[in-house]
């Protein structure tokens, strides 16, 4: 088994390509106007519009809606990112960078439908040696 994407169900795909694109500076594929993918190397973000939702079986899902799940992306540098970003994000920032308590640093945003993203650096061998005193 191989865990390969999550699929964000929303009511405008092309504001969530141009968001994705513009945050990762990858590439967004555009399949349909209902249906887009960023391929990372680790996973995939699909993006779907919620016509997709009836090949499904109906109103499985609801757009703008998520309180569970966080996106979360790997970056070289989270501080570089949030400079890179401010403008984009500033109206959406949950949590300015941050190093967390297990050492990994953390920027906290909401992308255009409320979805939380977490750009984060991993945990270093310093940051764990801190966290074990």
């Amino acid at each position: 088994m191989n865990f390969v994407s999550v699929r964000i169900i929303t009511s405008d795909v092309q504001r969530l390509v141009r968001f994705y694109g513009e945050i990762t500076g990858m590439p967004v594929t555009v399949y349909t106007e209902d249906f887009a993918e960023l391929a990372t190397p680790a996973c995939t973000l699909a993006i779907g519009s919620t016509r997709t939702l009836m090949l499904f079986g109906g109103d499985i899902a609801r757009p703008a809606d998520n309180h569970t799940a966080i996106l979360e992306f790997r970056v070289g540098d989270v501080d570089a990112e949030f400079a890179r970003l401010s403008d984009l994000i500033k109206n959406t920032i949950v949590q300015q960078p941050t190093t967390m308590p297990w050492g990994n640093r953390s920027l906290l945003f909401r992308d255009p439908d409320g979805n939380l993203v977490n750009f984060f650096q991993p945990v270093t061998a310093e940051a764990i040696r801190k966290f074990e005193r």
